[in-house]
């Protein structure tokens, strides 16, 4: 009997919102997207999971612990997929959650606990995606262009794909058989740590508290001479640079002013880089049109504000226009992962991690 073609991929990103989950069919009609579930974390969780960012005591059982809370959480929303599979699933594909992504010591860490998880689903799991990748020499990220260009490539056309969770990266599809990507910098985390803190909400909707404010060209310059952007590729990042005594120094130099344009200034820093990234992979050729996905695509200041960084001319769109909810594209791309480490086919791109070659992804937990 042929091996069951359907996959789950899981995702939680650094926004530390919850679990995004979709059931995923390669059946060789394309890759489908048949159905998609979220599982939001508790709050006690989330907020281990960001204590967890950075040292502190007793950190080992604690990571111990949230692995297994985040276990359950991963369960429910491979639960409520499974109620809706056509048949039986292949295996679930998880990222788990980033704790710690420091490439340059040789170590990214994704804290999880597949061995439950394939206890609690009866389903295999596949995990650890992105060590294999370090221990190549790569940066482990960005690990979705791959996946970019297999669902969103078109032969002929420069494409740009935004993904803009807590980081934003790129991937730039030439078009040729050629793909580029790599971390842009900060997608939504410090416009979610600023927003917290000033209005107590998770999120600015739609950006309509940045869109209140305005720029401060002097805090966006002092923002953007963080060395990071200026470092050529391959290159990723995460919290363990751009957090709250990041942007708490900088903030240092320009006192006084107003929370909202604090917020319009760090939604144009995240557009800016983005930006400013895309010209750099492109060579300053213009794409024909740019696709954003995560949290980011829900955000229509920081939309605007991409189309302007790049001139204005270049179609900024959500990935919905091509078929995929924004919610859902790194949810796939994870289950396509899954599926390559399966049939034992290479998932990262040595051209954007710079890891020293091809590498199959992931390590598996039978059920």
């Amino acid at each position: 009997m042929a091996a069951s073609t359907l996959y789950i991929g899981l995702m939680s990103g650094t926004s530390l919102d919850g679990v995004d989950g979709v059931l995923a069919d390669f059946s060789g009609r394309g890759i489908r997207t048949l159905d998609a579930a979220f599982a939001p974390f508790p709050a006690e969780l989330r907020a281990e999971l960001m204590a967890l960012q950075a040292a502190s005591a007793n950190e080992l059982e604690r990571e111990a612990l949230a692995a297994n809370a985040l276990a359950h959480c991963y369960a429910e929303c491979v639960q409520a997929l499974l109620a809706k599979a056509p048949g039986p699933v292949r295996a679930v594909a998880v990222h788990g959650q980033t704790i710690r992504h420091r490439p340059e010591l040789g170590f990214t860490r994704q804290t999880n606990n597949p061995a439950l998880l394939a206890e609690l689903t009866g389903v295999d799991v596949i995990a650890d995606f992105r060590s294999r990748d370090v221990a190549a020499g790569g940066q482990g990220a960005p690990l979705v262009p791959a996946f970019h260009e297999a669902r969103f490539g078109k032969r002929g056309q420069v494409r740009v794909v935004v993904n803009i969770g807590g980081i934003g990266n790129i991937s730039v599809l030439h078009g040729d058989g050629r793909i580029g990507g790599y971390d842009t910098g900060p997608g939504n985390v410090l416009m979610d740590l600023w927003i917290a803190r000033h209005l107590g909400k998770p999120y600015d909707e739609d950006g309509a508290w940045a869109a209140s404010g305005r720029v401060d060209n002097a805090l966006l310059h002092t923002l953007l001479d963080e060395p990071f952007f200026r470092q050529p590729p391959p290159k990723s990042t995460g919290r363990d640079l751009f957090h709250a005594d990041w942007l708490d120094a900088r903030l240092s130099r320009h006192p006084g002013l107003a929370p909202a344009d604090v917020q319009a200034t760090l939604t144009r820093l995240t557009a800016v880089s983005i930006a400013d990234a895309i010209r750099q992979e492109t060579g300053g050729q213009a794409p024909h049109a740019v696709y954003v996905c995560g949290g980011g695509a829900y955000n229509a200041m920081l939309l605007r504000d991409i189309a302007a960084a790049l001139g204005g001319k270049v179609p900024v769109a959500s990935t919905e226009t091509l078929g995929v909810a924004p919610n859902r594209v790194e949810a796939l791309a994870f289950a396509w992962l899954g599926y390559r480490f399966m049939r034992r086919q290479p998932g990262n791109l040595p051209a954007v991690t710079g890891a020293a070659g091809l590498r199959v992804l992931g390590a598996l937990y039978p059920a």
